[in-house]
């Protein structure tokens, strides 16, 4: 039975008093309101990791996670933050490879792929972001783009370790937009996905891996995406802001 599992990335938002009252409101919510199991995962700045995991109640459920880390375990880096950092503060996943890391700061699958080895390396969870501009999905080489960014990055792993791995897929084109891919659109690329791993590996490890899909998901359209068969919860950009609107989605899974 794979993970459902919904993420917040708050990107570069809230100060310290907004990200502990944003915590405290959502945590709130998930133990009065939702019946489901699915992960909750709050990715907030770094400075917000020590604060939010003594507002963690119960850790089962409810985790956090960074939104980056170095490819090295430690050194003269500057500005950095290793994955030991992040694992000694209570993060248990990182996100690498998001559309705005990729775009902002030049991150190429290489450097990603080292990356995902450093943070299985220190026992974390990666969520491997991929996705397609919007030039891609016009032309309709959006499986290229993607199939690309999951074997450069992923496929020198053992089955074991990529068993270890959450993808978020996320449509460039959707990020942020207010434009979002239809649960149609959202389900074909997860199935393409599943069966690219399927094809490296094997069907038992690509059905072992959770795949979100992010962009621009909403409180009035998470439970129908969520509900397609290869959609296993979503990577939340603008919404993981708003603790109703959140946990709202969340609930798409009850």
């Amino acid at each position: 039975m794979r993970k459902q599992i919904v993420a917040g990335n708050w990107k570069m938002n809230c100060t310290i008093e907004e990200g502990q009252k944003l915590t405290s409101e959502v945590v709130q919510l998930v133990q009065d309101e939702v019946q489901n199991e699915a992960e909750v995962i709050f990715v907030p700045p770094f400075i917000h990791l020590i604060s939010l995991n003594e507002r963690l109640p119960f850790k089962d459920q409810v985790l956090i996670g960074a939104q980056n880390c170095h490819q090295n375990e430690s050194g003269a880096f500057t500005g950095e933050i290793s994955a030991s950092m992040i694992k000694s503060c209570g993060g248990s996943h990182v996100i690498i490879g998001h559309s705005e890391r990729r775009e902002y700061f030049g991150e190429s699958d290489a450097l990603l792929a080292e990356k995902v080895n450093t943070v299985l390396k220190n026992e974390l969870t990666p969520i491997f972001c991929c996705g397609e501009r919007l030039e891609s999905r016009e032309i309709n080489t959006q499986e290229a783009v993607v199939g690309e960014q999951v074997r450069n990055a992923l496929f020198h792993l053992t089955p074991e370790e990529i068993s270890k791995v959450v993808i978020a897929y996320e449509p460039v084109w959707a990020i942020g937009t207010g434009k979002t891919a239809s649960a149609e659109q959202a389900q074909e690329m997860h199935a393409f996905i599943r069966q690219a791993i399927a094809e490296k590996y094997s069907t038992d490890v690509a059905d072992s891996i959770s795949i979100l899909y992010g962009g621009s998901v909403k409180p009035e359209n998470a439970k129908e995406i969520f509900s397609k068969p290869d959609v296993d919860g979503g990577l939340i950009g603008g919404a993981s802001l708003k603790s109703r609107d959140f946990v709202d989605i969340v609930k798409a899974f009850d």
